[in-house]
């Protein structure tokens, strides 16, 4: 059989493209593996990084009270910076969770949506860093009790920002939901629905103003977002 000659790219001589060496592909293919590989372990660590920073600051802050104050307030005193970059850094690696996810789930049921949401909740995770959350009740110490009497506009950024990381994280819970489900996997799909559900109810409490609904808040988000973190884990070890 005669050989398919091809010109090089770089000189223009002709190469031969029979025999052992035209399969490059199998090459690119793990190269890809290993990229997603990477992306996924980024997302398996993001929101361990967050609870171990916010709730090492919780513990420690002066005057802050995780019944009292949400996690956000963090963001305000001298010592602010430390959450700003928690939520700067989380947010950067759960987008690159998101797209380690993207080929992870590829073809499979929620593998668009998933990704995409993740995507979203990255961002908005983001977008709340630089966005600052007023002082209030007391917190930092010296702030008066109670509310401002109105928000600035980063406060009102930053809650928009925090709305969007929470409906999106919800959203994805609920459609993995349905991917572990249509593989057969219903102990994870459970999961995927507790996780969802426990920040969907923990976001609504506090925002009906229930008791203690800032740490429901808490409970509700670090429940979805180590879960996803799971998720990723998981995946990072079948790409």
């Amino acid at each position: 059989m005669t050989a398919t000659h091809i010109p090089s790219a770089s000189t223009g001589s002709v190469s031969s493209a029979s025999g052992p060496s035209a399969p490059a592909a199998p090459s690119r293919r793990y190269a890809g593996a290993s990229v997603a590989r990477r992306l996924l372990v980024a997302g398996a660590v993001s929101a361990p990084l967050w609870a171990v920073s916010a709730l090492t600051q919780a513990a420690t802050r002066d005057g802050f009270d995780i019944t009292r104050h949400p996690l956000s307030v963090l963001s305000n005193g001298s010592l602010g910076w430390l959450q700003i970059t928690t939520f700067v850094v989380v947010g950067v690696l759960a987008m690159a969770g998101a797209l380690g996810m993207r080929r992870a789930l590829r073809g499979t049921p929620g593998g668009v949506w998933v990704p995409r949401l993740l995507l979203v909740n990255g961002i908005a995770m983001i977008a709340a860093g630089v966005f600052v959350m007023d002082p209030a009740d007391g917190f930092p110490a010296g702030t008066p009790e109670g509310t401002p009497a109105s928000l600035s506009g980063a406060s009102i950024g930053h809650m928009a920002a925090g709305s969007v990381a929470f409906f999106s994280l919800i959203a994805a819970n609920y459609v993995l939901v349905r991917h572990f489900r249509r593989a057969g996997r219903s102990g994870e799909a459970v999961l995927s629905l507790i996780a969802g559900t426990a920040l969907l109810l923990g976001n609504g409490w506090a925002m009906a103003g229930g008791t203690a609904g800032t740490l429901t808040l808490a409970v509700g988000a670090l429940t979805a977002m180590l879960w996803v973190s799971a998720v990723a884990a998981r995946a990072s070890r079948g790409v």
